[in-house]
């Protein structure tokens, strides 16, 4: 507690013992601390982290955990009757594609604090939005560029395709990662009765 000996009474002021037990009970439970790490950690989503942004995430409703479809990537092995000998993907001859990394044992992504907050930030966005082209187009500017507007990757834009469709379309080539955020995380909406599709 702050000042807390103005609110002693005047008759207990000269007490040492009784001024003194209450000066060491209000530094063993001094809650500035614990309130400054619960407002950094938890409550300011602008540095919240772990089970901060979790909460966060809960609220706005996105999970940090995102299904991603495994990439086909060629591998050395030898020609098998499935598989063209001038295939890019599955089994490569000698000298043309690395050993296999094998099987992943889940698709399951978990997003790192920086990723999650940006999309927790595009989620609570879009919460508010009214989902017209331009404002899918901010979602879609807020989630691939930088805290100062900068993007990194490329153009990110909505192609309104006409009969009830429309494409997200990417001007660079997305990670698995990326893809899954606009596919699976539930951010980028789908609207009833429309055909959504990714190019890039």
């Amino acid at each position: 507690m702050i000042n807390w000996d103005e609110t002693l009474l005047s008759q207990y002021v000269d007490s040492p013992t009784l001024v003194g037990l209450l000066q060491s009970f209000n530094d063993a439970t001094d809650p500035t601390i614990d309130i400054a790490n619960f407002y950094s950690n938890i409550w300011n989503i602008a540095t919240a982290v772990g089970n901060g942004l979790d909460i966060w995430g809960q609220i706005v409703g996105v999970s940090r955990y995102l299904q991603v479809s495994a990439p086909n990537l060629p591998y050395l092995g030898f020609e098998e009757s499935y598989t063209a000998p001038t295939a890019t993907t599955g089994p490569q001859p000698f000298g043309q594609a690395p050993f296999g990394s094998g099987i992943a044992l889940t698709t399951t992504y978990a997003l790192a604090d920086a990723q999650y907050r940006r999309l927790i930030l595009v989620k609570a966005a879009a919460n508010i939005s009214n989902l017209s082209i331009p404002s899918i187009n901010a979602l879609l500017q807020a989630e691939f560029s930088t805290s100062d507007g900068i993007n990194p990757y490329g153009n990110a834009y909505v192609i309104n395709s006409g009969s009830m469709s429309f494409q997200y379309h990417l001007t660079f080539v997305p990670s698995a990662v990326q893809i899954a955020i606009i596919n699976n995380s539930g951010v980028f909406p789908r609207p009833a009765g429309v055909s959504v599709s990714l190019t890039y």
